[in-house]
Formats: C-alpha cells, structure tokens, sequence
C-alpha cells in the first residue's frame, strides 16, 4: 500500500537521505586522503617505507599471495577459529545471562565473579590455556571464547533488567509462569540489546583469535603476523592487518544488516 507523506514529511526524509549521501562521500574521501598521504609520505622519502610500507607496497604483496594461494590457508584457518568462537561465546553467554536472570539469588552470588572475570586480562590465562586445551585450534578457540562469553554474559544480563518491572508483575497477574514471561517479553523485549551484543563480540572474537594465535599457531593471520614481525617483513605485517580489517568489516556488515532486517520486521 502506498503510503501518502506530507511535503515537510517528504522535505525531512530528503534531507535524510542527503545527510547519509554525504556521511559515506565524507568517509571515502577521508580514506582516500589517508591512504594518498601514506602513499606520497613513503614514495618521497619522508617515512621509511621499510617500516611503514605504503599502499602500493601492501597491493604489490596482496597480488602476490592471492596468486600464488598461500594466502587462503591463513584467512580460512582464523575465520573458522573466529566464527567458532563467535557462536560459542555468544550462545553461552547468553545461555549464562537467562540462567543468572531466572535466578536472582545465584546472579547475586556469581556477580562479583563474573566483574573480576572481565576485568582480568586474559592474555595472563595463556600458558594454562595451552597446557589445558594444547596446541592448535583448541586453545586458539578457547581464548577467542574467554574474551567473549563474560561480555555477552554480563550485557544480556543488564538487558534482562532493564526491562520495566511493571510488564512482568502484568503478565504475572495474569498468570504466566517464568518460562512464558522469558519467551513471550524478556527475550522478544532484549532483541536490540542481542544486536548490540553480537556487534560488540564481532571485534572481541578477532581479538581474542589473534590473540590465541600469536601463543599457539601454525596458520592464520595472527601466525603471519607473527612471523612478519620476526623477519622483518612489515610489507607482510601491513598486508595482514589490511586483510584483518576488511574480514572483520565484512563480518560487522552482516551483523549490521541483520539488524536492519530486525528493526524492520519490529515495525
């Protein structure tokens, strides 16, 4: 059905949408001037491009580990270690954060807890790590898991309480038992927050994976990084960390989309 806006209704959306128009044209040229300036710095000699590569340098490298295929070993060993630890953090953590919300006496037990948790480094769980879980994608998993699971835990957590305490008593007076108040308003109610969730463990994920291959790997982007860094490759470092940034973009644009889909199917 077609729907009828008034002139400043229709005045309004346009100028929404030159706004969003001009934000991504503000970003690109932004980006463009980044990368010329890095570029022209390097060619004039006024940085090191041995230490800080340039733009043409990081495509020269890019070309040649796409064409001779070293390079898909790497990003398809960290992408499965990071959407792994994605999936099994967040459904815990989530799992975690109905079981605390179902049952106020053991959340206000675990609390404290689970603050200590997340405030402790976790690069410091390390050497345990290995020593528990060995060498490889286990342990590699394991740490993305440990940098996720007490955020997602904690953020749904506050979510599930944030919901107005009236709307509960409401449905209760009604008679609806626990069970029907989590499926029909907690979880339905929290689904921004969940979005929210999922964007924030889009980064924590590659962090930790990173992180758990610079202990214990041998592939990945966090392997390459490594031993970039050792042989003083920086060309290898600086194409690697452009690789990281364009897979995590990717996987932060799904989550986004996602939410538009949501958003729209709430309205």
């Amino acid at each position: 059905m077609k729907q009828n806006f008034s002139a400043e209704h229709k005045k309004y959306l346009n100028k929404l949408k030159t706004q969003t128009a001009l934000t991504h044209i503000a970003r690109i040229l932004l980006l463009a001037l980044i990368v010329g300036l890095w570029e022209l710095m390097a060619s004039s000699g006024l940085v090191d491009p041995f230490i800080t590569s340039s733009p043409s340098r990081i495509i020269s490298k890019l070309t040649e580990m796409f064409s001779s295929g070293s390079i898909w070993q790497h990003i398809s060993v960290t992408l499965y270690e990071t959407l792994l630890a994605f999936l099994i953090s967040t459904i815990l953590g989530s799992l975690v954060a109905i079981l605390l919300f179902m049952c106020l006496p053991l959340k206000r037990i675990l609390e404290p807890y689970l603050v200590v948790l997340n405030s402790l480094p976790k690069i410091a769980l390390g050497p345990l790590i290995i020593i528990w879980m060995g060498v490889g994608t286990s342990a590699i998993v394991t740490m993305g898991v440990l940098i996720c699971i007490v955020i997602t835990t904690i953020s749904m957590l506050n979510g599930f309480l944030e919901i107005e305490n009236e709307k509960i008593m409401l449905l209760k007076s009604m008679g609806a038992n626990k069970f029907q108040i989590l499926f029909k308003l907690i979880l339905p109610a929290s689904l921004p927050n969940f979005i929210s969730v999922l964007k924030i463990n889009v980064g924590m994920a590659w962090v930790g994976v990173i992180m758990g291959e610079y202990l214990s790997s041998k592939a990945g982007l966090g392997y390459l990084l490594v031993y970039g860094g050792q042989v003083f490759q920086l060309d290898l470092v600086m194409t690697t960390i452009v690789l990281l940034c364009v897979l995590a973009g990717l996987m932060y644009m799904i989550i986004a989309l996602l939410e538009m889909y949501v958003n729209k199917k709430r309205k």
